[in-house]
């Protein structure tokens, strides 16, 4: 499907007639607010804090209900940076200081053992599930990108099956594991068809989706609120609304999930390099657009 045409949002008139469209459209809403459960958070990454609970101090000041909490790409001694019982303490303490969630965890080790062909892979996996649940952190992202990308058929057939006797372990410690990639709807769909857990579902990043031509409103709206474990909300390197995403009818996609409960994190980059600036601009964006549903 072609890329939708690029336009720009402004933060008055234009974006208030776009989100009242994306309302009239969104059929038959429940009377109460559907994103009443919605949190919005933010990447340690993208804050520039990866790995460091200091991410959760700085998302605190600037708005945010959680923080993604990266899990290190480097292990020290056959063990992932966040195999620490003094690192998770520090990041729980964070939390209950700044009363802000660990929205989830990134398994970014990903990046350098690629699940789709590499052991160590599923190692991690196994290793990261009770980390995540010590942070009280429901969500553990699996990222497939670059070389790790699992585009052909093979590729995601493989990592289902590595995931089969993964899935079971997370689901008894009450661990989602989310998905997140550059294949489609279908094509996750079919990997979590494959796997048979409802522990397993789709992290859902509309930044990843859309420049490769994916409709993302309806995919959204077709995988619904059980596959959904997850969003990332990004348009890069714009800020949010100006870009070629139509923010507006993503965030009523959401709320078409009928109560999705869960985060959307923000994975922005700062183009004028104030990170503190731009977080705030943008997390304003999204609060603006899911602010109107409770006013519904």
């Amino acid at each position: 499907m072609p890329r939708t045409p690029h336009r720009h949002y402004d933060n008055g008139v234009t974006t208030r007639r776009l989100f009242t469209a994306s309302l009239l459209a969104s059929a038959a809403l429940p009377a109460a607010n559907p994103l009443a459960k919605l949190r919005i958070g933010v990447t340690d990454w993208n804050l520039r804090l990866t790995g460091n609970p200091e991410a959760v101090a700085l998302a605190a000041s600037l708005g945010f209900d959680g923080v993604e909490v990266s899990l290190g790409r480097r292990p020290a001694e056959n063990k992932l940076p966040l195999d620490n019982a003094a690192l998770q303490d520090a990041y729980l303490a964070a939390s209950a200081k700044h009363k802000t969630a660990l929205a989830g965890t990134c398994l970014d080790i990903l990046h350098v053992n690629y699940l789709k062909n590499d052991p160590l892979g599923a190692k991690w996996i196994a290793d990261a599930i009770p980390i995540t649940r010590r942070l009280g952190a429901r969500v553990m992202l699996l990222p497939f990108f670059g070389k790790g990308a699992i585009e052909a058929r093979a590729e995601q057939d493989h990592v289902a099956q590595v995931l089969k006797p993964l899935a079971p372990l997370a689901e008894k410690a009450g661990i989602l594991l989310g998905l997140e990639n550059t294949i489609s709807a279908a094509d996750n769909a079919r990997i979590l068809d494959t796997v048979a857990s409802p522990a397993l579902k789709v992290y859902y990043d509309v930044g990843n989706s859309a420049p490769r031509g994916f409709d993302v409103v309806k995919e959204i709206r077709w995988l619904g609120r059980d596959r959904i474990c997850q969003f990332h909300l990004k348009d890069n390197p714009h800020y949010l609304g100006e870009g070629a995403i139509p923010f507006p009818e993503v965030i009523a996609s959401i709320a078409a999930l009928n109560g999705f409960s869960g985060f959307a994190n923000l994975e922005t980059v700062s183009p004028s390099q104030s990170i503190p600036n731009d977080m705030r601009r943008n997390l304003a964006f999204v609060r603006r657009l899911t602010a109107a549903y409770a006013k519904a």
